[in-house]
This record gives C-alpha cells, sequence and structure tokens, in this order.
C-alpha cells in the first residue's frame, strides 16, 4: 500500500530503486513530517484523545501513529513495507514486545501501539476493543491506480469497526493550490519518454476533484464533511528537496523509463523558482480530507 521510494546509488542501476532501507529512510526522515499539519488538523477535528481506537491503513513509518499516541489514543498501524514498519517500529515500540504486551504491563504507553504487516488488522489491546477511527494518511489522487489497493482494504478494515466508526481518506489538494504539482509534472513528462509510452499504476496525474468521494463510494463509505489543510513543503536545501520528493514515489515511472540521475537533474532544476536566497526551498501546498461515516 505504501509507495516505493527512489535515491541515487553510487554503483547500483540508475534505472533501478535504491535500497529498500535507505528509500525509507529518506521518507521518515525528510518527506514525512511535511504531512504533519494534515494529521494535526484531522486529529483535532476528530477529537483524538484516550477514548480513540484508530486504525492507520498504510501507516509507513508511523509518524502519524505517534502523534495519535501522544493524545492518549489506542493506535494500531498496518503496512505492507517492511522497511518502513521497521521505523515504525523504532518509533513507536523501542523495547522488543511493545505490541506483545499483556494488559497489566506496568508501561501504559506499551498497550496502546500495535504494528501488524498487510494480511488482516487485529482488535486493538487485549480486550479485543473494535476500532472506532480508520485513517488513511496515504495522500490518493494524484498517481495511476494509487486507490485500487485501498477499496478493498477499506472494505476489510470496517467490519473492524463499531458501526458508525468514522473514516477519514487524504489527498491532494486543487492542483492550482499545489506549488509541488509543477514540480511533479516532471515525473510525467519524463515517463511519457518511455517507447512506447506507456501507463502503469504510481504515474503522476493531475489530482480530480472527486478522487476521495470516489474512494468512498466504491468503499461503500458515506460522506459526512470535509477539509482543507494548509502543509507546506519545506527543505534545507535542493539536495533534500530532491530526495524528499523521490520518496513519495511519484517519479518511480520516471526512473523506469529514464534514470535517477537525469531525474534528479530535472527535478532540481524545477525546484528553482521555490528557491530562496538562504538555499532552502518552500512550496506552499494545500491537502483535502474527507470524513466518512461506516
Amino acid at each position: 500500500m505504501t509507495p516505493t521510494l527512489v535515491r541515487n546509488q553510487l554503483g547500483a542501476d540508475a534505472s533501478a530503486p535504491a535500497d529498500a532501507g535507505t528509500r525509507a529512510r529518506d521518507w521518515a526522515e525528510i518527506q514525512e513530517r511535511m504531512l504533519a499539519p494534515l494529521y494535526e488538523a484531522v486529529y483535532d477535528r476528530m477529537e483524538v484523545g484516550a477514548a480513540t481506537r484508530m486504525l492507520s491503513l498504510g501507516c509507513g513509518s508511523g509518524l502519524a501513529m505517534l502523534v495519535a499516541a501522544a493524545r492518549g489514543a489506542h493506535v494500531t498501524g498496518v503496512d505492507s513495507d517492511r522497511e518502513r514498519l521497521a521505523l515504525a517500529r523504532a518509533r513507536l515500540l523501542p523495547d522488543a514486545g511493545w505490541d506483545d504486551a499483556p494488559a497489566h504491563s506496568p508501561h501504559p504507553a506499551r498497550r496502546r501501539a500495535r504494528l501488524l504487516e498487510d494480511g488482516g488488522p487485529a482488535p486493538v489491546g487485549a480486550d479485543g476493543s473494535p476500532y472506532n477511527l480508520i485513517t488513511v494518511f496515504e495522500p490518493i489522487g494524484c498517481a495511476a491506480g494509487d486507490s485500487e489497493g485501498l477499496v478493498p482494504a477499506l472494505r476489510s478494515a470496517v467490519p473492524l469497526a463499531v458501526r458508525g466508526a468514522t473514516v477519514v481518506l487524504t489527498g491532494w489538494g486543487p492542483p492550482e493550490r499545489c506549488a509541488t504539482a509543477a514540480v511533479l509534472q516532471v515525473a510525467a513528462r519524463l515517463a511519457d519518454t518511455a517507447r512506447p509510452p506507456r501507463t502503469e499504476p504510481g504515474r503522476w496525474r493531475p489530482t480530480l476533484r472527486d478522487d476521495l468521494e470516489d474512494v468512498a463510494a466504491r468503499a461503500g463509505l458515506k460522506p459526512d464533511g470535509s477539509g482543507r489543510v494548509s502543509c507546506p513543503f519545506g527543505y534545507a536545501d535542493v539536495g533534500s528537496a530532491v530526495r524528499g520528493l523521490l520518496s513519495t514515489g511519484l517519479f518511480d515511472a520516471a526512473v523506469r523509463a529514464t534514470d535517477r540521475s537525469q531525474v534528479e537533474k530535472e527535478v532540481a532544476e524545477a525546484l528553482h523558482p521555490y528557491r530562496r536566497e538562504d538555499g532552502t526551498v518552500w512550496m506552499p501546498n494545500v491537502f483535502r480530507y474527507l470524513v466518512c461515516v461506516t
């Protein structure tokens, strides 16, 4: 469910992804934090706290779960990317056995987090409490086929939640409100250089107005509100920006069509309008969230 990440490696095949551990760290250390305002806005609206039993689909390296757990929520994360999940464990479960800790554990936080690989989310906690909040913080609507695996995942997760539970879907805002969209267009242009041109899952495409509503309809969810959140992408320098953006997976098709060095060069050039005098990079963006009920 999580996108692959790309980073140039000395001596590696220039058209292949970097090793999984490096790719996961690029996401966790650079890019994931850009969505923190989205996490906070959703949690404020949902009043996330000690009464919350949250299931995070595509939890990645766990920052959204960490923010919820800090508010007192009981959180379960599911992901198919083992490297990202390992980083989430290091964040949420630094002592071995946290997600297996018994209910009488002397450390309450150990009873608030559980991380699972894809294959069937389990109820939170030893008492089998059902979820009352399901979140999808991996933004959808900006890559071809990025919701195909999500719909069946939602259909599998909903029966584990209480009746009337809340489901929150997130996605990119309108392209005209996202400065990063201009840079992401590089991905589509380079992917089109493949001969013959091909359309494949993960290839960047412009966000559509009803992307989130379409997923909700296919998953049998009832929309019950929405919101927009400012999530500017800020980087220390162009190099960090390139690594962070490639870690989203939206440039994978471009890398396969050309090579990493060319993609990195052209992304760096596309970032020039957003580079400030001190060398930092700043791109204003807006993200959407859709609140649904089961």
